[in-house]
């Protein structure tokens, strides 16, 4: 009798911390799913040494067509409407991408007084109106929202100043979340290009998709340390020649790993990212202001290869993406 009731026991125990395990994985929370919204700066850009810029808008417009992406969002420089600079965005908008502001003339917040920039900035609003798909976001050139400098209380002061006169403009922040040096590797495209030197495509390709992936990657975390969820991910890229060359690479890539490609409307519509964080620390994005506010300081919260030229450069060198330099190179 002793035996047998010894085994009712260790199966009642059993079961019941079985089901308390149940109950705790039941129990805890769902961090979401990894969604990330494509955002391109400084459109309509002139022409590189491999697109130039109408082939740039075609071959992006193709990519995206053919890889499914959805909207993406387009925040124009609008000193680059001249020639054919309205025609592209009009193309984009036509597409049923989103067109925002990124500033005339592209000026630092902090370098620059507040009747300035906000002047350079209803510059750019007139020169998009009547665009398609127009959106009430404005994306500050370099990320810097006017709270750099040795002076913090004057810094706050222009931050909150130009916050202000946003916001009675009916504009929004196009914020950033997914940070990444795609205008470094562009430029080191550009220079091998005009040195002269053999561009391994495929190579190339495999650092853009791998700098975005892994940028994502740790935005990721970042997110699930600081808020315990998976917010809607906003990357940043730039409308160059290495995006025309491989956006097809870096989409497919992503949805490789696990994320889904969404609407820039639903990802900032999301409300886990709406107020704006205190720090004058905005030149990684809002997430990592997020994190920097909430006292996350270390080099492994905000050092990654895919926002850091030396990385990028060493990553490039490791594919061997670029050959010997041309004995007739371009001057």
């Amino acid at each position: 009798m002793r035996i047998i009731w010894t085994i009712l026991l260790l199966f009642l125990g059993g079961g019941i911390a079985a089901s308390a395990q149940t109950g705790m994985a039941q129990t805890e929370p769902d961090p979401g799913s990894k969604r990330i919204a494509l955002t391109y700066d400084d459109a309509p850009r002139g022409d590189g040494r491999l697109f130039t810029g109408a082939d740039r808008t075609e071959a992006l417009l193709d990519q995206w067509d053919k890889a499914g992406t959805g909207p993406v969002a387009i925040f124009a420089t609008t000193r680059g409407l001249d020639r054919d600079g309205r025609a592209r965005l009009q193309a984009y908008g036509q597409a049923g991408h989103r067109i925002a502001n990124h500033t005339d003339t592209h000026p630092w917040a902090s370098r620059t007084s507040v009747g300035e920039f906000i002047a350079d900035t209803d510059r750019a609003e007139t020169l998009l109106e009547g665009l398609p798909n127009r959106r009430p976001w404005f994306r500050f050139p370099y990320l810097d929202e006017g709270g750099y400098g040795e002076d913090r209380i004057a810094a706050r002061a222009k931050r909150e100043a130009l916050r202000q006169a946003l916001s009675e403009r009916g504009l929004r922040n196009g914020y950033v979340t997914v940070d990444t040096y795609d205008w470094h590797l562009d430029s080191l495209l550009q220079q091998a290009l005009k040195d002269g030197r053999a561009v391994d495509e495929d190579a190339l390709g495999r650092v853009y998709a791998d700098m975005v992936v892994d940028a994502a990657a740790h935005y990721d975390r970042m997110a699930m340390d600081v808020l315990g969820a998976r917010p809607a991910q906003v990357l940043l890229l730039h409308e160059n020649d290495i995006a025309a060359l491989a956006t097809h690479r870096m989409v497919a890539a992503l949805r490789r790993a696990g994320w889904t490609i969404i609407d820039p409307d639903e990802a900032y519509a999301d409300p886990a990212l709406q107020a704006a964080p205190d720090t004058l620390f905005s030149g990684m994005g809002r997430l990592a202001a997020i994190a920097r506010e909430s006292g996350r300081a270390g080099a492994d919260d905000f050092d990654h290869w895919s926002a850091d030229e030396a990385g990028i450069e060493a990553r490039v060198a490791a594919e061997k993406a670029f050959g010997e330099q041309g004995r007739d190179a371009a001057p």
